[in-house]
């Protein structure tokens, strides 16, 4: 479970204070998988961010009571100058979990041959983007973070790979997943919300939120 309790969180643009959240309470419920609509601009990634524990409220409390995972795609634990066998035992061992497993899952999935035991940052964008979800895929949690604005990978096998293993984490896992587009909510989630003028307003539907989120955006 994440719970949001009176959560405030704005940023200095240099020009104004955009404000993300405005004292906002809600709830992800395990078992309940929750898309959220926002349009682009709005601070999706900076919710998922606090969701995961890697940004902090200007006011209010977040708690978790589960395992939650870092957000689909990110790499700010993944150090540039080691290999990706390193980034894979180290973060094995952050997790309480056996490194040989970890970086031999890792190495399975990713499909990149020697560039495995070359430093993360000689990849492309495409193989860490491979290296970053394999590291996810490699640990089960109960909550699993997606934000769309994240890097993607466009090699078919590895997303055929990585899809049918998401697919089964998420048999006995919940996912949250933010996006601009209401399409790309419907392959996951049956609950939605929308993120307005700094508050969540939840749905028990996605056509509910469907329908808001349309009236906002499109006037």
């Amino acid at each position: 479970m994440i719970e949001f309790e009176e959560v405030s969180k704005s940023f200095w643009t240099g020009t104004q204070r955009k404000v993300i959240l405005d004292r906002a309470s809600f709830r992800v419920e395990l078992g309940r998988s929750l898309g959220i609509l926002a349009p682009n601009g709005t601070g999706k990634t900076t919710l998922v961010n606090m969701m995961a524990g890697l940004e902090q409220p200007d006011e209010g409390t977040i708690t978790r009571r589960s395992r939650i995972s870092f957000p689909l795609g990110f790499m700010g634990g993944v150090m540039n100058k080691h290999t990706a066998t390193e980034n894979a035992r180290y973060i094995a061992r952050l997790y309480h979990l056996d490194p040989d497993y970890v970086e031999a899952f890792c190495r399975w999935l990713c499909g990149i041959a020697e560039y495995f035991d070359m430093p993360v940052g000689t990849y492309s964008q495409g193989m860490r983007a491979r290296f970053s979800i394999a590291l996810m895929l490699a640990i089960e949690f109960d909550i699993y973070l997606i934000d769309e604005g994240m890097p993607a990978t466009t090699d078919v096998e590895f997303n055929r790979r990585a899809g049918a293993i998401l697919r089964q984490r998420l048999e006995n896992g919940t996912i949250v997943v933010v996006s601009h587009q209401a399409q790309t909510l419907e392959k996951f989630c049956r609950q939605a919300a929308v993120l307005r003028n700094g508050q969540l307003i939840m749905f028990d539907t996605l056509q509910e939120a469907k329908r808001l989120y349309d009236y906002e955006t499109q006037g």
